[in-house]
């Protein structure tokens, strides 16, 4: 298709550039092609991208499209390659008929900047069509008397080609009595006639068949036949002969109908004029459709609508016959009078329905192409436009015009405009058409957004939830669409050595600022940050804005309590002399909230208090004063609880205890020093407290659990390694003889027994409370149960062998059997309570004169002193008569010098030769107590014992 396109480029291409208007940005120019009819469709026709000097790429940028007055698109363009095609198939014919100049053409319109070219393609005939007659057999009556030379018309065939190949010559068949003469018009029609060269005879041959062949002029050659018959008839001398060879009128388009156009007349010598008949012949049918002619008067009427736009004239072959059968022909030439009936065409060639706010002065809007189909001055065409706008228009070439502008466009104060375009054209009266045109103006990025407010300030209170809305800020930007989308932005900083981002948040649509995290009020108090609205241009434009952040502080820190210091290390007792007078400040409760505002403010009040009648405590300074005077009454021990609240809603509060002695000294205040340390605090949280024990009791019950398998491994292991004691032999405290003046005859030690098992640990020889000259205090210190054992040892091995005759017989030796290693260390012995010093109540004045702690006992007793002492204790009443004699008074203080015996263990017996019977001695007297010397009477030492105390 292309290569026979590219066969018929016609090759005589012009080209021709113009200048056009002011403030016109298009440059026009003119290019023509040939091409012949009936094309397939893509056929190419012209690349009007080469053949005009334009880029290919000018093509897509500047939107180029084809455009026809009549909408009629008979040509195409290819944006791609630049290549002109054939859109729908062309008919040259169809296109144009009878014309044998037959063109289309169209508009080529680019934008950015606007051009427009015209483009005309020249439609070329192809001989495609045969020439075809009217009717397939032609009858035609001829009086036998016809005189030589007389001409009979025949209906010439038709081609609707043009050119050679249209209709060129016609034959006839036989050529006995007619010979052809055909005739070219004006037009270039060809009229054939019959001419008789040959007499005719009725009664030798009354018929004549003849046949009519057409031939066109084109390759190859095409033709069509017909058939005559003709009739011989007989009289008839004389044809009809009209007034005249052709008639001319006019008539005024849209003439209405019946309208008499012409009448035509004619006459025969052999018949009245009244026996003519008239008719139209060779006409075609938009003539019978607009024509008629009456057939006796010869008058010619409109009968439909004539429109001088598409006919200008007409030519009528009209011809006449009389009742002989000889006819005469004329032509009807009617002229069609332009009447200023069609208003101008206004068609939008071009047209940007949206043009930039920043387009410079000239921009072409539209490009308008108004044509009136009248002529003369019917169709000459002014073009105006709305006042008081920022366009005007402006004609270009002939029937073109340019919408421009010529003020800078604003589309904050004016975002559309309609547009109207008047078209009048120089008719009497003159007629007119209108077309609006809304054009909108495009926004360009020029606004930055802009908030609502300069700055914003927000509070939020502490303690809030994460994800809590702070506040919503707002920008507007006044441009449209992408341009106006405001996105929010929190500028990155730094907020306590975090980034902000970690406190803030914000929705970058809607502008709702959040909070991230939850505040402290007593950690950050107000904040500042920056936030940036951005709209959505290219480049983006953006504005920038202060918030303040204000944190309100909520009530969420109970006071904490300075002084007095509350641990459970120590205790603080404020004292209180017994002379203090009303108003006396005792101490002060210092107390600090880290709340703010009347969060933070302190009142103090007495929850508890030993004698609340004592105390009294100021409501907003904390001063503990007494309100009465101190009396030998009150109690040394001294307990307050003081509440200190805030003033939140609802409030906090922190107790203290505060405890207070009256004495005037301090050894009064030591006394009572004890029961300080048993006040417990009592926390609010009763579950902590509960948690706690539980998780106490569980710990004790696993490490109960281990040390009782621990001592089970441990006496297992000391089974293998040595032999467990009978019995665990009591300590007997000894309690030597007293002078009746208080003295003792020697320096006495107390002695501890122990067993095996008591090398499994270390004796510790502690000094005494207070100097005494009976014994030494470089001698005390500690010792390891090693060193300990290896003294004792060696002072085993210095004593002197056992007599045989001062010893017990095995079975009668008193206290327990085998071989034991006693322990000797000083202990120190601190009695709780004077009930405590002996092993028996009525023995306790044996240590009431010596102050407790401070004075060593003689040598420790025998074992015979100490099996006494376990009978006394098991109520065993033989033993008074067997070691009775040994304690019996009569015996000196020096009786221990007097009787020894070296290496035993048991009380004197005599051989049984030299014994004499004794009576039992009773126990010993218990010695007259020798008082220590009482302290002071104290109120605190009036109260009863305590559970210690007993203890």
């Amino acid at each position: 298709m292309e290569s026979e396109g590219k066969g018929w480029h016609c090759g005589s291409l012009f080209f021709y550039m113009c200048a056009v208007a002011l403030f016109s940005p298009c440059v026009t120019g003119q290019i023509r092609y040939s091409i012949p009819e009936e094309m397939s469709v893509g056929s190419f026709v012209g690349n009007i991208a080469s053949d005009l000097g334009l880029e290919p790429k000018r093509l897509i940028s500047g939107k180029a499209r084809v455009f026809t007055a009549d909408s009629s698109e008979y040509i195409g363009l290819d944006k791609e390659n630049g290549h002109l095609v054939v859109k729908n198939k062309i008919d040259r014919e169809e296109l144009c008929g009878e014309i044998s100049a037959c063109s289309v053409s169209f508009d080529v319109i680019f934008e950015n900047p606007m051009e427009l070219y015209r483009v005309t393609v020249d439609i070329q005939d192809i001989n495609d069509n045969s020439p075809v007659f009217p009717k397939s057999q032609i009858e035609q009556e001829i009086s036998e008397l016809a005189v030589l030379g007389a001409r009979f018309p025949l209906e010439s065939a038709i081609d609707p080609d043009v050119g050679v190949n249209t209709l060129q010559k016609y034959t006839l068949q036989p050529t006995d009595h007619f010979k052809l003469n055909v005739q070219n018009g004006d037009d270039g029609s060809k009229t054939v006639e019959m001419v008789l060269h040959s007499s005719l005879d009725r009664e030798k041959k009354n018929h004549h068949n003849l046949i009519l062949t057409a031939f066109d002029g084109g390759k190859p050659q095409r033709s069509a036949t017909v058939q005559i018959n003709i009739i011989v008839l007989d009289g008839n001398d004389n044809a009809p002969v009209f007034s005249q060879s052709s008639y001319r009128t006019s008539v005024v388009e849209n003439a209405p109908k019946s309208t008499i156009v012409t009448r035509v007349s004619a006459t025969d010598a052999d018949e009245s004029s009244h026996s003519i008949q008239y008719y139209f012949e060779h006409t075609s049918s938009t003539v019978k459709a607009l024509f008629s002619i009456d057939a006796d008067s010869g008058e010619v009427k409109v009968i439909g609508d004539i429109d001088y736009e598409k006919h200008k004239q007409f030519k009528i072959k009209v011809k006449a016959k009389d009742h002989g059968g000889l006819t005469d022909s004329s032509d009807i030439i009617v002229d069609i009078i332009d009447v200023n009936d069609n208003t101008p065409k206004i068609t939008m060639m071009s047209f940007s329905s949206a043009v930039s706010e920043d387009a410079a002065p000239g921009t072409v809007i539209a490009m308008i192409n108004i044509q009136d189909l009248d002529s003369g001055d019917n169709s000459k065409i002014t073009c105006s436009i709305d006042l008081n706008s920022p366009f005007k228009i402006i004609s270009s070439l002939t029937n073109y015009y340019n919408l421009l502008t010529y003020s800078e466009l604003d589309r904050e104060q004016t975002g559309e405009y309609n547009i109207t375009i008047t078209a009048v054209d120089g008719g009497n009266p003159p007629l007119s058409s209108k077309e609006i045109l809304n054009l909108k103006i495009s926004d360009v990025n020029d606004h930055t957004p802009q908030f609502e407010q300069e700055s914003y300030t927000a509070f939020i209170a502490e303690n809030n939830p994460p994800s809590t809305t702070i506040l919503t800020v707002k920008a507007v930007d006044l441009d449209w669409g992408p341009n106006a989308k405001v996105s929010y932005f929190i500028i990155d900083g730094d907020l306590n050595g975090a980034p902000l981002a970690s406190y803030i948040s914000i929705n970058s649509e809607s502008g709702v600022i959040y909070a991230e995290k939850s505040f402290d009020y007593e950690q950050l108090k107000s904040f500042k940050m920056q936030v940036k609205a951005q709209d959505g241009g290219s480049p983006p434009l953006s504005n920038n804005m202060t918030v303040n952040i204000v944190i309100q502080d909520q009530n969420d820190n109970a006071p904490q309590v300075l002084y007095p210091v509350q641990t459970g290390a120590s205790v603080v007792a404020e004292i209180v002399p017994r002379a203090a007078e009303v108003g006396y400040l005792v101490t002060k409760v210092v107390a600090v909230d880290v709340d703010s505002g009347q969060n933070a403010w302190l009142s103090y009040k007495l929850q508890k208090a030993t004698d609340r009648a004592l105390f009294e405590v100021g409501l907003q300074n904390g001063e503990i004063r007494t309100v009465r005077q101190v009396t030998d009454k009150d109690a040394v021990k001294q307990k307050l609880t003081v509440v200190v609240e805030d003033n939140g809603q609802p409030s906090r509060s922190a107790v203290v205890s505060i405890n207070v002695a009256v004495a005037d000294s301090f050894p009064e205040v030591l006394s009572e020093f004890t029961d300080f340390m048993q006040g417990k605090q009592y926390d609010d949280n009763l579950t902590f407290y509960l948690i706690l024990a539980l998780a106490v009791v569980s710990f004790l019950f696993v490490v109960s659990i281990i040390s009782i398998i621990s001592v089970k491994i441990y006496r297992w292991r000391q089974n293998k390694l040595f032999y467990k004691s009978g019995s665990n032999l009591p300590v007997i405290p000894y309690y030597p003889p007293v002078y009746a003046d208080g003295t003792l005859q020697h320096v006495y030690n107390y002695e501890m027994c122990g067993t095996t098992d008591s090398r499994m640990g270390d004796m510790k020889f502690v000094r005494p409370y207070s100097q005494n000259t009976l014994v030494s205090q470089s001698r005390m210190g500690t010792v390891q149960r090693e060193k300990k054992e290896q003294e004792v040892d060696d002072l085993t091995l210095e004593q002197k062998p056992p007599n045989a005759d001062w010893r017990f017989p095995p079975n009668q030796r008193p206290g327990p059997s085998g071989q034991h290693r006693f322990h000797t260390l000083q202990q120190r012995w601190t009695p709780y309570e004077k009930s405590r010093a002996g092993a028996h109540p009525d023995e306790a004045g044996a240590s009431a004169g010596v102050i407790a702690g401070t004075r060593p006992w003689p040598n420790p007793p025998t074992e015979a002193e100490q099996f006494q002492a376990m009978m006394v204790a098991a109520n065993v009443s033989e033993a008074t008569a067997t070691l009775g004699p040994r304690y019996n008074p009569q015996y000196g203080p020096d009786y221990r010098q007097n009787v020894f015996i070296p290496g035993s263990t048991a009380t004197l017996m005599a051989n049984p030769q030299q014994q004499v019977p004794q009576q039992a001695l009773p126990p010993p007297q218990a010695l007259p107590p020798v008082e220590a010397p009482k302290a002071a009477q104290t109120p605190a030492s009036k109260k009863k014992p305590t559970k210690k105390d007993k203890k």
